[in-house]
């Protein structure tokens, strides 16, 4: 068994198309197919059923393609680990992140970073909250930014780097836009404009509301955070966001407002795996973190 079967493998169970696969891997479909079917025939079992030009997963092949994506993993951490081994502080750092770190959290810390380790790469991945989690446990990055962070995960290890209030965002035109600050119970009647079901953010202000007795009417939902602003901008509702969101980012024809009852916050930080160890380069970053919220903090307070 090889790796090149393995990678070959991989991308026609992904593409579920031989061709498809080629064009990707920048091969000959005949190469793609003679290595598939040498696979096969070591391995005494039939990984695909064919369909025509398409083919899918049988069921042992369901099982062999997780395995073996977990263990292409592990090789190309190993590949990486020696290259950074010999410099650390020229290796490439894969972090994923959600869409209320990208405009102020994230790209503020990786530009105090690059001016230490200007050398460093970054390979960023966006994605939602459970998306981020899951791509950590597979082993498909092994660092994320995350609010609020997990911290009673069995495969995850969450590091709270700071905290934050949750502010209302009301179209300029709102009655209580001339407001100093607000009850979270004064927007019972409106409309919200929130993230999709199954998102944390969108879970926080929910379970705000129901602390006060109340559900929100949701009128409208986006799934990252400037579609939620760009929704109450046009007018079409209000809502609760980050307030590091706002920072040097309010949109036209809205006002941001901080709650005054409850006290609605989230926790921002960092999460790795438990099992497995960071990268070189990725543990400089990990530290750095750690402490650049920290210098932060105590500058701030």
């Amino acid at each position: 068994m090889e790796l090149k079967q393995i990678k070959y493998f991989i991308e026609v169970a992904k593409q579920e198309h031989v061709t498809r696969a080629a064009d990707t891997l920048h091969v000959a479909q005949s190469a793609v197919s003679r290595q598939i079917f040498n696979l096969e025939a070591e391995l005494g079992v039939d990984l695909f059923i064919r369909e025509g030009r398409n083919v899918r997963l049988t069921s042992i092949g369901k099982v062999f393609l997780d395995r073996m994506e977990n263990a292409v993993h592990v090789i190309d951490d190993v590949a990486q680990i020696i290259e950074e081994y010999t410099d650390p502080e020229m290796g490439t750092i894969h972090i994923g992140f959600p869409s209320s770190v990208a405009s102020y959290i994230l790209p503020t810390a990786i530009s105090a970073f690059r001016e230490i380790y200007p050398d460093v790469k970054f390979q960023l991945n966006q994605g939602s909250y459970y998306e981020l989690k899951e791509a950590v446990i597979k082993g498909e990055i092994n660092m994320a930014l995350l609010g609020p962070v997990p911290m009673k995960e069995k495969k995850l290890e969450g590091t709270i780097l700071f905290s934050e209030n949750m502010a209302a965002l009301l179209p300029a035109s709102h009655p209580l836009a001339g407001s100093d600050s607000l009850h979270l119970n004064q927007l019972r009647d409106d409309s919200f404009v929130l993230f999709p079901e199954d998102f944390v953010l969108r879970n926080i202000t929910i379970d705000a509301c129901k602390q006060l007795g109340f559900e929100p009417n949701v009128s409208f939902e986006g799934k990252d955070i400037d579609a939620i602003k760009g929704l109450v901008s046009a007018g079409l509702g209000v809502s609760l966001v980050p307030e590091i969101t706002l920072v040097d980012n309010l949109p036209r024809a809205t006002v941001k407002k901080p709650i005054t009852q409850p006290n609605v916050t989230r926790t921002v930080g960092v999460i790795v795996p438990k099992d497995r160890q960071l990268l070189p380069t990725e543990k400089l970053f990990y530290q750095f973190l750690k402490e650049f919220f920290m210098r932060l903090e105590q500058f701030q307070s």
